[in-house]
């Protein structure tokens, strides 16, 4: 699972020129820019700033003996998503590669670098390394000295929250059609500022974001340390700490397996809204790309219950959603278990805008659900944090904040009809994953 950075910089270039015409814009003007970017990738830069080859993304699975092999040295649980793993892989099966760099940035760090010509990197992003010291909010010498001895010369600079990093160079003005000198915030990781942008300034709200991967996350006054590692111990963008779920199948498996269906999630949602709770039988392990929680990156999709009676494709489709959803659910209440008090959800990223998966959601839990009304609040996030840093911190962040998240009047409750239902579901997918991949996979 690669792409070349450039594609990602052509993007923006393409995005911001749009943006520099808008009539607001020119009217106003623009105060500053903060970039918003995936995380866990490994963007490998030589002597010159060069990219040495494509990014490995987040959901690459390549790197899964590499990730347990640093998880034995280290004695924690290293998903094998973050990127240490991959800075592994690469000394490991590109040593003509490894032998060129020099800089290891990830995904929103690049976009920053072809912005400002300045190499940094904030604390929340990069704790999704797996090499950042999440107490003391610096990198640690000796799990880098673990990948190679001089790892730790290669990781960048790293700034406070909010803070500003640099200014648009005259070559990204002329690319992008923006002003020259424009501030450049720090910028994050998508979830952290997915969170920022969802209300996460202050301590309270838990969001979950329904996007390729989805994610479930809440602002902490201090670190959530969970043993087996399946909750991530991440910093936010704040300066305060974000325990963060993230499931590899969401929104991108039902997109996959509506097209194999040959038709869209749209329909296929019109279609399994008749369907009962149980799809008359079928439980799925949607694990079509693999999975972070639990820990089965080489694990497969499977069905388990099918009969003559329940293999249209509305059966199968929503067995699809109905796993997803009970996987999120586990998920959710081992950070529970873990002290994160779970009230409500926020509900972010494209998956939100299905009904459907909307109600399920919420009966599968049992919890009240709103919407913001920017679904993209990663986008949100990333504008307030540059309104923060250019207005210097005058104005306290949570403060900045709340007027811009703004809900939607809608509240989805549970319908107290289904839950018997799904309590019935969950325990038989709990079952199943583990008939099929042993106890401690649902534990």
């Amino acid at each position: 699972m690669e792409q070349a950075p450039r594609m990602w910089w052509a993007a923006l270039c393409t995005a911001l020129k749009e943006l520099s015409s808008h009539p607001e814009l020119r009217a106003r003007g623009l105060g500053g820019i903060s970039v918003s970017g995936q995380q866990h990738g490994f963007v490998p830069l030589d002597a010159d700033g060069d990219v040495i080859r494509p990014a490995k993304l987040w959901c690459d699975r390549s790197t899964a003996s590499e990730a347990e092999e640093l998880s034995q040295r280290w004695g924690w649980n290293l998903p094998v998503g973050f990127t240490a793993s991959k800075i592994l892989w690469l000394r490991r099966h590109e040593p003509q590669h490894f032998a060129r760099l020099r800089h290891v940035l990830l995904p929103h760090d690049y976009l920053n670098w072809m912005l400002t010509g300045r190499l940094w990197m904030e604390c929340g992003d990069a704790s999704g390394t797996g090499l950042l010291d999440i107490s003391t909010r610096q990198f640690d010498s000796a799990r880098c000295a673990s990948v190679d001895g001089q790892l730790l010369n290669m990781l960048p600079e790293l700034l406070g929250p909010c803070a500003i990093g640099g200014h648009l160079t005259a070559t990204a003005a002329r690319a992008t059609g923006l002003p020259e000198g424009t501030p450049v915030a720090v910028g994050s990781g998508d979830n952290m500022l997915s969170a920022l942008g969802a209300g996460a300034a202050e301590t309270g709200p838990v969001i979950m974001s329904l996007g390729t991967s989805a994610t479930v996350m809440a602002r902490s006054p201090k670190p959530v340390i969970d043993p087996r590692g399946l909750i991530a111990p991440f910093a936010d963008c704040t300066g305060a700490w974000l325990p963060l779920l993230c499931v590899m199948n969401a929104a991108g498996a039902l997109d996959q397996f509506a097209a194999s269906l040959g038709s869209t999630t749209e329909e296929c949602c019109a279609a399994a809204a008749r369907v009962p709770v149980g799809s008359d039988g079928i439980t799925c392990l949607p694990f079509f790309n693999g999975e972070r929680v639990p820990d089965l990156p080489q694990a497969c999709a499977s069905f388990d219950g099918l009969s003559a009676a329940n293999t249209r494709s509305e059966h199968l489709f929503r067995a699809v959603l109905e796993g997803i959803t009970c996987n999120l659910t586990l998920g959710l209440r081992r950070m529970e278990r873990l002290g994160v008090p779970v009230k409500g959800l926020r509900l972010v990223g494209g998956g939100a805008r299905f009904a459907l998966w909307r109600q399920m959601l919420a009966d599968a839990t049992g919890l009240p659900i709103v919407r913001p009304v920017e679904s993209e609040s990663a986008a949100l996030g990333a504008a307030i944090q540059a309104a923060y840093a250019v207005g210097g911190g005058a104005v306290p962040l949570a403060e900045l904040a709340r007027p811009c998240v703004a809900l939607n009047e809608e509240l989805i409750e549970p319908d107290s009809s289904a839950v018997q239902a799904w309590d019935a579901l969950r325990q038989r997918f709990t079952d199943v994953l583990s008939s099929r991949y042993g106890a401690s996979a649902s534990g």
